[in-house]
């Protein structure tokens, strides 16, 4: 359960505020599946009373928003995916700089620009 993104609040987040600066809008709708760097989780009352900055636009969610539910399968494929992650058999490819492969991760390494394989 995430708790609310302001600043000495610790009630439970039930929506996700997001900013679109090229639109001058704040959007603010239901808790996202997960945390992401540029939103903001709100709690309740947060999420009603919102302002945003002279000249912005606030769209909101027009239904009432809801706490998460989690059931005993979140934990499960929470647990499954951990798993998944932390397998040695798994194939992974990495494009190295010499064109080959190997198992690394999940980051690729690509030549600079104007740099000879």
């Amino acid at each position: 359960m995430r708790r609310c993104s302001r600043t000495g609040c610790t009630e439970l987040a039930v929506a996700t505020l997001t900013y679109v600066y090229a639109d001058s809008t704040a959007v603010v709708g239901p808790l996202a599946t997960q945390a992401e760097p540029h939103s903001y989780d709100l709690c309740t009352p947060h999420a009603h009373n919102l302002t945003a900055p002279r000249g912005w636009e606030v769209v909101r969610f027009e239904g009432e928003f809801a706490p998460p539910q989690h059931t005993g399968e979140d934990l499960t494929a929470l647990a499954d995916a951990v798993r998944e992650a932390g397998r040695v058999d798994r194939p992974v490819e990495v494009v190295a700089r010499n064109g080959g492969t190997g198992r690394r991760g999940h980051l690729r390494v690509l030549p600079s620009p104007g740099e000879e394989d």
